[in-house]
C-alpha cells in the first residue's frame, strides 16, 4: 500500500510575522505533498509573503480572498484546492516539529489521527528542543466520539486536554464521501465541530500522546473574550449534535459541553448588558432564570484573580494532553 500525499492547508489573516516559520516547518516534513495557503482578505504582507514562498518553493500554492471568509471559510478553500490523500492543518502563527507527518503517516485504516499539542510563548520558540520534551514514546489510542467530546469538558474527572485544539490528519475521502466541510458560520469551535460530526459518522480516530504540533502563545491570545455571537453560534451547533443518533453517554456528553459553552455564553451576554445599560441590566439578566447568575459571578471572580488556564509553566510550554501513566 503506498504512503499517502499530505496537504498541510494553512489559512492566514495578516500574519506576516510568522507565516514563514509555519511554511517552512512544513517544508521540512518529506511528507508534504504540497503547502496550500489561504490568504483570507490580509492587510498587512501576508500575500505577498506567501507569494514569494510559492516562487521559491514548488510546493507552495496560494489562494488569494479578497473577501474574509475566516477560519472556517478559508480552510474550506483549501480543501477545496488541495490534491493530497490528507489535509493536515496548521495554523499561520504555529509550526510542525520535525518527523511529525511521518509519524502520524504510521497509522494505517484510520480517517483522523492526531498527536499532541505543545502550547510555547513566543520568547522560548528558539530555545524548544522537541528532542527535550515528554512523551516521545507514547503510543496511539482510538477516541470515540463520547471519548472526545468528554475531553473538552472542564468538569471531566481527568485532567482537562481540550482535544478540540488538536490538529489532525484529515481523510480528503471521508470528507468528500461523506459531504462534510467546516460550518462556516462559526468562527469559533469551527475545528470541534468539524470533527464531532465527523466521528459521528463513523470516523476512526487515532491520538498519541507524543508532541508533535508547536501551539504559539501570545500575550492575551488564547484568554481573549470571544464575541457573544460566536458563543451562540457554537451553542447552536452543539445542539444540532445533540439531535444525532447516538449512544446515549455520548448525547449526555454533548449536553454538558453545551451546558458549559451556555455558561461562557451567560457570562458575556451579562457582561453586553453591563456596558450597554449598566449594573442593574446586567443583574436583571441574570436573575432573569433560575440558576443563571451564580457561574456569572464565578466566572466573573476567576477573571479578577486572572486565573487562566493558558499560563505556561517557568520553562515556557506545557502539553495540551495529559501523559499516561
Amino acid at each position: 500500500m503506498s504512503t499517502p500525499t499530505v496537504s498541510v492547508l494553512i489559512a492566514a489573516h495578516d500574519c506576516a510575522p510568522t507565516l514563514g516559520r509555519a511554511i517552512a516547518s512544513a517544508l521540512e516534513q518529506p511528507e508534504t505533498h504540497e503547502i496550500i495557503v489561504v490568504d483570507d482578505a490580509s492587510r498587512d504582507g501576508t500575500r505577498a509573503c506567501a507569494m514569494d514562498w510559492a516562487a521559491r518553493a514548488g510546493r507552495v500554492r496560494l489562494v488569494a480572498l479578497d473577501d474574509n471568509a475566516g477560519p472556517a471559510g478559508a480552510r474550506n478553500r483549501a480543501m477545496e484546492a488541495a490534491t493530497g490523500d490528507m489535509f493536515a492543518l496548521l495554523d499561520s502563527d504555529d509550526f510542525f516539529l520535525p518527523g511529525r507527518l511521518r509519524r502520524l503517516l504510521s497509522q494505517p485504516d484510520c480517517e483522523m489521527v492526531a498527536d499532541n499539542v505543545v502550547f510555547v510563548t513566543e520568547q522560548a520558540v528558539d530555545t524548544l528542543d522537541p528532542g527535550d520534551l515528554p512523551g516521545q514514546g507514547q503510543g496511539f489510542e482510538t477516541i470515540g466520539a463520547r471519548a472526545f467530546i468528554h475531553g473538552n469538558l472542564a468538569s471531566a474527572e481527568h485532567e482537562r486536554g481540550e482535544m478540540g485544539f488538536l490538529k489532525p490528519l484529515l481523510s480528503r475521502r471521508f470528507l468528500q464521501s461523506h459531504g462534510l466541510r467546516y460550518d462556516e458560520t462559526l468562527r469559533l469551535g469551527e475545528d470541534y465541530d468539524l470533527y464531532v460530526r465527523m466521528l459521528l459518522a463513523g470516523a476512526r480516530f487515532r491520538v498519541t500522546r507524543a508532541p508533535g504540533y508547536s501551539a504559539v502563545v501570545r500575550d492575551g491570545s488564547l484568554s481573549a473574550r470571544h464575541a457573544t455571537a460566536d458563543l451562540a453560534a457554537l451553542e447552536t451547533a452543539i445542539a444540532r449534535h445533540e439531535k444525532a443518533e447516538a449512544e446515549p453517554e455520548t448525547i449526555a456528553a454533548m449536553r454538558a459541553y453545551r451546558a458549559e459553552v451556555r455558561a461562557k455564553l451567560d457570562h458575556r451576554v451579562f457582561l453586553d448588558r453591563k456596558a450597554e445599560g449598566g449594573m442593574r441590566a446586567a443583574m436583571q439578566y441574570g436573575l432573569a432564570e433560575r440558576g443563571r447568575l451564580g457561574p456569572i459571578m464565578r466566572a466573573i471572580a476567576r477573571d479578577k484573580l486572572r486565573r487562566n488556564r493558558h499560563e505556561l509553566p517557568q520553562e515556557g510550554y506545557r502539553l495540551l494532553l495529559a501523559l499516561g501513566d
